[in-house]
């Protein structure tokens, strides 16, 4: 941690010495860009109180985004959202179709889903409802009426699994709005086709989300809850292909899914599906080189006795380059690629690290075993999710290599792997504190423990000479082996 320092410390005089030219950047890009946007206005006879509006989000969302650790969102997105709302809204005012036939919540449901989110889409909607308002002649009623439709949809369809959810919002939405109506007509029902119109206005912004959903997903590079049920699927190819090949493997896998997932629920702002379904294919560039690998080898005979480390090396951190190359072959979203290129950061590989240092002894070699030659080439982990996998990836595996385990033992090894990433700089790149560590190591060993316990010797078939324990005794050693400790 020390050599750190300086490093840190230089970076950060570095930024503080670039934030003057930085400010005046800033300043020109902003003028700049208020130029231009009136002058679109201009040509498009859009209000400037519009221009206006479209100045203090882009702001706003910037100054958010800036302040923000995780930074799920693109201001290119949600500034694409906005245009297609505006352009679809400008058609339909200027054509012959009733204003009724606006689109009021598709977009703050895109972006619910999308960024897993609820304040962008709740910013969306005040704009939308500003803006429409404001587009046909300050109608204040048919802007309060998008306002309502957008808080709404957006409340419903955050965290939506199924597109199912999405069209049941839609149909909900549907009859918001036509409450709406009713209220601003003051309860009199003058105009029974606009209720009608309204109502199917909710529902097939419903249904059009849930059709257009997988469009956004690839233009934004997103990956959204319905997507991931989609990909935990055990029937996809390459989970299926994992299974054959890598069986032990596929195992690990699933375990280090289910310690993901409910580590993620112990730590605010985690999306505990997606660290679920990246830790389903975290491993998959092993599927090619099964053989090479502990969970999938017979522990009286492993390949790597006759490689030497350097070698061996090489096997296991290519795993992670040819995982790349099969996620990209079978189109995975780049999200779940995160996990693959992630879950060992820059670790070492410790094991043939030592035994490197042992054959160099031996042969009393000249030349220097470098440690960075053993290392992964990461990169670190860029989020909560892909550092929980990788510590659940870790843990699991120092776990089961714990022989007669005890509470005591399980616990002392899980705090030591998170304690030793953090010590090596793993959990550099993520958001996660010290309190959220401390949760997800509470997790680990709680489920960890239940996997990996000490179990009673089960009597055997009753036989003249048979000599086996009673049920007293076995319950009295199972005792006896949870005091022992570590």
């Amino acid at each position: 941690m020390l050599k750190k320092k300086p490093k840190q410390y230089s970076r950060h005089i570095n930024r503080e010495e670039g934030q003057g030219s930085r400010y005046w950047r800033d300043i020109f890009l902003f003028i700049v860009s208020v130029l231009l946007i009136i002058a679109l206005a201009d040509v498009l006879k859009i209000s400037p109180a519009v221009v206006l509006l479209l100045i203090a989000l882009f702001y706003y969302v910037k100054l958010q985004r800036s302040f923000s650790a995780q930074k799920k969102y693109s201001l290119l997105h949600i500034g694409l959202l906005f245009v297609i709302f505006l352009a679809v809204s400008d058609t339909v005012v200027k054509s012959t179709l009733p204003v009724f036939y606006l689109p009021f919540s598709i977009i703050p449901m895109l972006a619910a889903i999308l960024f897993f989110n609820l304040e962008i889409p709740l910013l969306l909607s005040v704009a939308s409802a500003i803006t429409l308002m404001l587009l046909v002649k300050n109608n204040l009623y048919l802007g309060l009426i998008a306002l309502i439709s957008g808080i709404i949809s957006s409340f419903l369809v955050i965290g939506a699994r199924r597109r199912s959810q999405i069209i049941r919002a839609g149909f909900f939405v549907g009859l918001v709005q036509m409450v709406c109506l009713f209220f601003i007509e003051a309860f009199k029902v003058s105009r029974p086709e606009a209720y009608t119109v309204l109502f199917m206005n909710g529902f097939t912004c419903g249904v059009a989300v849930a059709g257009i959903l997988p469009i956004f997903e690839y233009l934004f590079k997103v990956i959204t809850n319905i997507s991931l049920l989609e990909l935990s699927d055990f029937n996809h190819p390459l989970l299926r292909l994992m299974i054959l090949k890598a069986p032990g493997t596929y195992h690990h896998s699933l375990v280090v899914g289910n310690l993901a997932e409910q580590a993620c629920e112990a730590v605010a702002g985690a999306n505990s599906l997606l660290a679920r379904v990246g830790a389903y294919y975290h491993d998959i560039g092993k599927i090619e080189k099964a053989e090479y690998f502990s969970e999938n080898q017979n522990l009286d005979l492993s390949k790597h006795d006759e490689l030497a480390p350097s070698m061996s090396k090489l096997v296991i951190i290519n795993h992670v380059k040819e995982g790349v190359e099969l996620a990209r072959k079978y189109r995975l979203n780049p999200k779940i690629i995160d996990f693959i290129q992630q879950h060992h950061g820059t670790s070492i590989v410790y094991y043939f690290y030592r035994r490197a240092l042992e054959s160099a002894e031996q042969e009393q070699q000249v030349e220097e075993v470098r440690e960075e030659g053993f290392r992964y080439f990461g990169p670190r982990p860029g989020s909560k999710e892909t550092a929980i996998v990788l510590l659940a990836d870790s843990v699991e595996a120092a776990c089961r290599s714990v022989r007669t385990p005890t509470h005591s033992k399980v616990e002392e090894m899980v705090r030591k792997i998170i304690n030793n990433k953090f010590i090596d700089g793993q959990l550099d790149e993520c958001d996660l504190t010290l309190r959220d560590l401390e949760k997800i190591a509470s997790v680990f060993v709680r489920i960890l423990d239940s996997i990996y316990h000490a179990r009673v010797t089960y009597p055997e078939k009753e036989s003249e000479n048979s000599n086996t324990k009673s049920p007293k005794e076995n319950s009295r050693q199972l005792e006896e082996t949870k005091e022992a400790g570590p």
